[in-house]
Parts: C-alpha cells; sequence; structure tokens
C-alpha cells in the first residue's frame, strides 16, 4: 500500500510495516482511496480527523442560505383595495428575500372563474416585475392556482 501523511515518508510499504508504523506513533491506519493501485493510507489520528470534518460541516452549513417562502393568497373575485393591500406585503416580502407564493384559492363553484383568477395573478407578476422574477407561472392544482416569485439579487 502507498501510505502518505505529514509524520510519515511517503512511498510503498507492506500492510503490516505501515500498521507498525501508525502503531508507533500511537495514531489509526486510515484507507484513503481503496480503488487505487497500490491502495493509498494516511496515518492520522480518526477521532480528530472526525472531529475537525464535524465542524466544518457546521460551518458549511451556518453559511448555506436558508430560502424562506412568504405566502399569499386572493379569491378569485378580491376587490382592489384588498389586492393593493396585498400587493404591498408581496413587496415588503421580496425586499426582505424571501421568495413569494401566491395563489388563488377558489371555493366551491367559484371554480369557473379561473380566468379571473389567472389575470390577477398575471397583473401582480407585472407589477412586482422590478422586484422579482416569475419563477412558476400560474398554474391550477387542484382549488388553487399558483405561482412562484423569486426576489432578484442586487
Amino acid at each position: 500500500m502507498r501510505l502518505v501523511g505529514d509524520n510519515v515518508e511517503i512511498g510503498v510499504y507492506k500492510t503490516r510495516e505501515a500498521q507498525r508504523l501508525a502503531d508507533e506513533q500511537e495514531l489509526d491506519l486510515v484507507e484513503i482511496s481503496p480503488k487505487a493501485v497500490p491502495p493509498v493510507c494516511k496515518i492520522i489520528d480518526y477521532k480528530k480527523f472526525l472531529y475537525e470534518q464535524k465542524k466544518r460541516d457546521k460551518v458549511l452549513k451556518s453559511k448555506a442560505t436558508k430560502v424562506i417562502v412568504k405566502e399569499i393568497r386572493f379569491g378569485p373575485n378580491t376587490d382592489e383595495h384588498d389586492y393593493e393591500f396585498k400587493k404591498k406585503h408581496a413587496i415588503k416580502f421580496l425586499e426582505e428575500g424571501a421568495k413569494l407564493k401566491a395563489y388563488v384559492f377558489f371555493k366551491g363553484r367559484s371554480i369557473i372563474y379561473k380566468d379571473q383568477g389567472q389575470i390577477l395573478l398575471l397583473k401582480l407578476a407585472q407589477e412586482l416585475e422590478e422586484l422579482g422574477k416569475v419563477e412558476q407561472m400560474p398554474k391550477l392544482e387542484g382549488k388553487r392556482m399558483i405561482m412562484f416569485i423569486a426576489p432578484k439579487k442586487k
């Protein structure tokens, strides 16, 4: 096997010899690349290696951006004042960097007004054009017509 590491001479060793070197240093012999010819091993403190890897993963996870999705619900016959009020909330959500899920909920027989619902969502998308871009055009799923808007990068 090929032996690499900080405190060992790099080269090809027999398995017993590599294990003896690891035992002398009171460290572990860890196989890094088993498919290589000959297999590559490293002499390290395995517990310390796992600890540092866990710490690295935690830092990467904390730096990852979390996507927040805010929802706004309309009815197919939402009047102008309610629409403007909800549009103000949508603007606030997009400025904060959250994704927006706008949907029109059809109750009972109001499903016959699905064209009005689509017009309402497209109007919202057009008015929020400078703040966000439409990720998904209005699509009817069951009793809801859903549209997603993502904030534009600054």
